[in-house]
């Protein structure tokens, strides 16, 4: 039975009030100092928020097979949204998080004034478009509905997605930060533009939805199988890291994690558990 403990978004915020700002050592002994200075047992657990799947199931199980031969102990908190994890890396509710790729999170640290950095690629979660009634890209057709994520740089690679295959035509240079007032042709459709964590939800009330692929897997479906149209993984950008509050990088617990996410084991458990839905974003392929 899984130990994760899950977050809702009154008891996160609630407990980002409550807690100070976490301080992660640079040094090995137990006690070691951090960014701000103060010192942290380094022998205590290592916190990190992680969205269900596929983070926190990687992170499991980094925690049940790998962990105590580098004598690390290893928490995971689970979080639904793409907003919180970051909050409470950022309040120090959290030690380090796993949900996200870099252009979300230059994103959301101009916006929100927050100081998380990348520390290691774990996967690369192709975004794919599925549908509930359309069985291929051909039979989209004017007049019906896509729903895709609201946040700027999901949005904007849902609609590069979209105009890649054909369904729309974009402005010349706008690249991921494309907006819905970038297309210049629609083609006739709609779009609904919905967080991504409900996407999923909603497949079912519109004619197709570009869907992340971490929520695409909770939803049962499988972007290798079920989707229309999906990114490709050669030269994309989105790998999803681990990251902390800048400063911390060098906790060893950080560091310690970091080895075991980018070890052949982790490689092999992305590439048999996911059979190419999620692929690894770090070095070759393992052997089988």
């Amino acid at each position: 039975m899984r130990k994760n403990i899950k977050i809702t978004a009154v008891a996160a915020s609630a407990a980002a009030l409550s807690l100070g700002l976490s301080a992660c050592g640079t040094a090995s002994d137990p006690a070691s100092k951090g960014a701000t200075g103060a010192k942290t047992d380094t022998s205590k657990a290592l916190v990190v928020a992680a969205s269900p799947t596929p983070h926190a199931d990687i992170l499991e199980f980094v925690k049940k097979n790998l962990a105590a031969k580098e004598g690390l102990k290893l928490e995971v908190k689970e979080f639904t949204d793409y907003v919180l994890p970051n909050t409470a890396t950022q309040n120090g509710q959290v030690d380090a998080n796993f949900f996200q790729h870099k252009p979300y999170l230059d994103d959301f640290n101009a916006k929100q004034k927050t100081t998380i950095v990348p520390v290691v690629d774990v996967h690369l979660e192709p975004l794919g478009l599925y549908s509930r009634t359309v069985k291929s890209l051909k039979d989209i057709k004017a007049g019906q509905t896509i729903a895709v994520p609201n946040d700027t740089t999901n949005g904007g690679r849902a609609l590069q997605l979209l105009a890649e295959n054909g369904l729309i035509t974009l402005k010349d240079g706008v690249g991921t930060s494309a907006k819905l007032s970038d297309i210049t042709d629609k083609k006739g459709l709609e779009f609904k533009e919905l967080e991504a964590a409900t996407v999923p939800r909603a497949l079912n009330d519109v004619d197709a939805a570009v869907i992340n692929g971490n929520y695409a897997i909770q939803a049962k479906l499988s972007p290798a199988k079920d989707s229309l149209a999906l990114e490709k993984a050669e030269g994309n950008p989105y790998a999803n890291f681990l990251a902390v509050k800048d400063g911390n990088e060098k906790d060893p617990r950080v560091e310690k994690l970091a080895k075991l996410l980018n070890s052949d084991e982790v490689k092999q458990y992305i590439e048999d558990t996911y059979k190419g839905s999620i692929v690894p974003a770090f070095g070759a392929p393992a052997k089988s």
